[in-house]
């Protein structure tokens, strides 16, 4: 597997061209400095507005190399795979910085030259990962040669280099490259209600969200929070947003409620949707029912969660949901307690609130599946890659938690250097035994959203474990019913009749092929060819691994304060999907395993790709769309004053990538089966090869 720097630097262009970009080279005309990053592809075909004002403020960070950085590869992978002399012999961050975090003189050099041109440096992390520093766009254009502009994409204003980035030739050995100086790199929720609305279709749009059934108690003229003490931030972040209500009729458990007097396209009879699941529901199907009762819970187990923002009610939100929907495991005080910053930055334009039902739904995802475990929020001051990477860094760098999920991406991937920047932190946390876990996306292939073929980042990284999403059938007792990839197509009851059928594409798991990773070591042999060389630029990473729960329409049930139509602020709850969902139940299903193990498991990929095709995974096999549920949602969200849709969504419409015999690029290996799993991922096997 080459995860070196030189595989980094090849970028994927939006024709869905790979672009090369080799290592720091003398840049044309001027001998003096070197190149670190070409502008990003998708300015050549946006629209200019202007170059960026030179007291414009930007907050910038210069990428620090590894020491070593091959050796650290080496060992991230050893430590993490199992027959390897070195299996689970993990570093602390103690040692990882000592052997190959960049050195004292290094972040002194980059420091001493980033004062030296106006900049005012704000934060370096004790690994070295990168330097923080802040200034004017006249200065970074000055430092950098970037002539940053403002553009208009997709709808918003943004600013970027127009120019490639440079530094000069003294100080390339010294700076990856530097990150945040395209202001469009932002994460995006990965959750979905898929709701009546047409913008709640294809990548999920992160609005607060509520829904039927309504536990609301008294109404506050503003949020509240109690419980542990909460760390608020000086800035005071945004209220919740608008309620959101799905409407009835709903099903308590799939096919309960047959839609009658509705055309039947599908080889299954139309049923209404679930409420949404809850937890004993998604136990009992995923095998987990007997092993709780055993105490195997998650406890002394720790799961960090990293969202940007902070809910201002999420404990209280929290342990409300766990009182009403799954009594037997509240939600103690001292299981639960937040990290946030200082401040909170880009709250209109990172829409803050929006962020909040992700972190309902994350935090009373890992409850539910590891009702014991520590959970740790850590909120980053903006939704800004530069603020999401440095709060995942922190976890890593300070040895926070055990395992760190992460319910958030770009569609699509990434920049040389912002990969680069990212891929360092995961090669940590692997040497340390942290598992990291990214939700795969909501865009199936992403053509829709990017118009390439291409997986989303950090889903895409090696040293990710990347999470797809499965629609779910769970029974009237709780039992698995049945299981598919996740890909809704949308249509209409209008007139008596589907339209269009069979409908247009709201969302599914995401998945595909690396542009930019070759395949790593762990899915040679597992992932068919097909897959791993569909670009035809020979075998590359692919994405996902493994998959969950995911369809908002077969999807999990949530709680959450939200605003209601007369203006107060109330808890209610809601059905609510997207791998957001996928990821947290798997970090709960983790804990577990650690509990199992007593230890930390670390990085999961080896593991999981030596135990495919075992008892340890349900295999999803079929691309057939067979089913679909029918719901009914109303038109302005909250009730109907408005009236009602009814429409019908498919389940398993997957596009160019679906779900087949083995591995495959919707699902991975497969889903989790319960004990089996636990058991096998606890105590991983020696593969043939490594046993003496």
């Amino acid at each position: 597997m080459s995860l070196r720097l030189r595989r980094l630097l090849a970028v994927t262009a939006a024709a869905a061209a790979a672009v090369s970009v080799t290592l720091p080279v003398t840049t044309a005309g001027a001998a003096d400095r070197v190149t670190l990053d070409a502008a990003p592809a998708w300015t050549h075909a946006a629209r200019a507005a202007g170059a960026t004002p030179s007291t414009a403020p930007v907050r910038l960070t210069a990428v620090l190399p590894l020491r070593d950085a091959d050796a650290a590869e080496r060992l991230a992978l050893a430590v993490s795979t199992p027959g390897d002399a070195q299996f689970g012999h993990y570093l602390t961050a103690a040692q990882w910085r000592n052997r190959f975090a960049p050195t004292d003189a290094t972040v002194a050099t980059v420091t001493s030259w980033l004062r030296a041109h106006r900049f005012t440096v704000t934060a370096v992390p004790a690994n070295h990962r990168y330097v923080a520093f802040s200034g004017s766009a006249g200065a970074a254009n000055a430092a950098f040669g970037t002539g940053l502009t403002n553009y208009v994409k997709d709808g918003a204003r943004v600013t970027a280099p127009s120019k490639a980035v440079t530094v000069p030739a003294g100080l390339a050995a010294s700076i990856t490259g530097i990150t945040g100086l395209d202001t469009s790199a932002r994460m995006t929720p990965t959750h979905s209600t898929q709701g009546a609305a047409p913008d709640a279709s294809g990548p999920p749009n992160p609005r607060p969200h509520a829904a039927a059934p309504d536990a609301s108690g008294p109404p506050n003229p503003r949020p509240h929070a109690s419980g542990p003490p909460d760390p608020r931030p000086k800035d005071e972040l945004p209220p919740p947003g608008a309620v959101f209500r799905n409407a009835p009729p709903c099903s308590d458990f799939f096919g309960q409620k047959l839609v009658p007097n509705v055309p039947q396209p599908l080889a299954t009879p139309l049923t209404y949707a679930p409420c949404g699941y809850i937890p004993d529901q998604l136990r009992s199907a995923y095998g987990l029912t007997a092993s709780q009762s055993l105490g195997l819970d998650g406890r002394g187990a720790s799961v960090a969660i990293v969202d940007a923002y902070a809910s201002p009610t999420i404990f209280d939100d929290a342990a409300t949901y766990a009182r009403l929907n799954d009594s037997r495991h509240p939600l103690r005080a001292s299981q639960f307690r937040q990290l946030l910053p200082a401040t909170f930055t880009d709250t209109e334009a990172c829409d803050a609130a929006g962020w909040y039902g992700e972190e309902s739904l994350d935090v009373e995802a890992v409850h539910g599946t590891a009702p014991a475990a520590s959970i740790l929020y850590v909120g980053a001051s903006s939704c800004n890659d530069v603020d999401i990477v440095a709060a995942v860094n922190s976890v890593v760098d300070n040895d926070l938690a055990q395992i760190i999920s992460n319910s958030y991406g770009n569609a699509g991937e990434v920049s040389a250097t912002d990969a680069a920047e990212e891929h360092q932190t995961y090669m940590q946390a692997a040497a340390q035994g942290i598992t990291v876990l990214f939700s795969s996306g909501d865009a199936g292939d992403n053509i829709a959203a990017t118009g390439t073929r291409q997986p989303d980042y950090p889903a895409a990284d090696p040293f990710v474990t990347a999470v797809g999403g499965t629609s779910l059938g769970v029974g009237d007792r709780g039992q698995y019913l049945f299981e598919t990839g996740w890909g809704n197509n949308r249509s209409v009851l209008t007139n008596g009749a589907w339209t269009p059928f069979p409908g247009t594409f709201r969302g599914g798991g995401g998945g595909g092929t690396s542009f930019v990773w070759d395949q790593p070591r762990y899915q040679l042999g597992v992932v068919p060819t097909a897959i791993a060389n569909v670009n035809g630029n020979g075998p590359h990473r692919a994405v996902p691994d493994l998959a969950l729960l995911g369809d908002p329409n077969t999807g999990y049930l949530v709680g959450q304060t939200q605003q209601f139509p007369d203006g107060t602020f109330r808890y209610s709850q809601y059905r609510i999907g997207g791998t957001s969902l996928s990821c947290p139940l798997l970090a709960g299903i983790q804990a577990v395993a650690n509990q199992i193990a007593r230890r930390p498991l670390g990085f999961l990929n080896p593991t999981v790709y030596q135990l495919a095709g075992s008892a340890a995974f349900k295999d999803i096999k079929s691309r057939a769309v067979t089913s679909g549920v029918v719901r009914v949602d109303y038109v302005n969200g909250a009730d109907d004053t408005d009236g009602t849709i009814t429409s019908l969504r498919t389940l398993n419409d997957t596009g160019t990538i679906f779900a087949r015999p083995g591995y495959d690029d919707v699902t991975g290996v497969g889903t989790p089966n319960g004990a089996a799993y636990l058991a096998a991922v606890s105590r991983p096997p020696v593969p043939l090869s490594r046993r003496h």
